[in-house]
């Protein structure tokens, strides 16, 4: 054993939502204050109409770069800051399976962040992870209020 010390990796599942914004706000701030790093899963949804794997591919870099230009403008200072520098992951397929699959592979998974709504359903991702799989992952699950501002996400990280 070489003594080197696994990082904590914070993982983020992003999508469009303010929500999801807040919990990669939040796990930029804890992984700058603890050392850690931060993942970005990004799931896309399979076409059902894609009929060759090229056009599948084009979609899911397409997802990809999309991912990246939002991940940078909603954390780049935070994360240059801390020189932090997020790896991004799209995975086809539903995002529960996605997420499941993931933590159940790696080990430096120190949580898993999710944001929640301000309003109305909190979300698949935590409905299913605080609801029928609550207790299942090796890891917290950490749920990141979407109405919270960055004076708030400072304190809270």
């Amino acid at each position: 054993m070489s003594g080197a010390i696994e990082k904590r990796t914070y993982l983020v599942v992003i999508d469009d939502s303010p929500e999801a914004r807040t919990a990669l706000h939040f796990a930029a701030r804890r992984a700058a204050k603890t050392d850690g790093a931060v993942e970005v899963l990004a799931v896309v949804e399979p076409q059902d109409f894609v009929q060759w794997g090229g056009v599948q591919a084009a979609i899911e870099e397409e997802q990809r770069l999309r991912i990246e230009a939002s991940v940078a403008a909603s954390v780049g200072e935070i994360m240059d800051a801390a020189g932090i520098q997020p790896n991004i992951i799209v995975s086809p397929g539903d995002p529960v399976a996605a997420v499941r699959g993931l933590i159940g592979t790696r080990s430096d998974i120190a949580a898993l962040v999710l944001g929640a709504a301000p309003s109305g359903s909190p979300g698949v991702l935590v409905a299913n992870f605080t609801g029928n799989d609550a207790g299942k992952l090796p890891c917290p699950v950490m749920i990141i209020p979407g109405g919270l501002n960055d004076e708030q996400l400072e304190r809270l990280s």
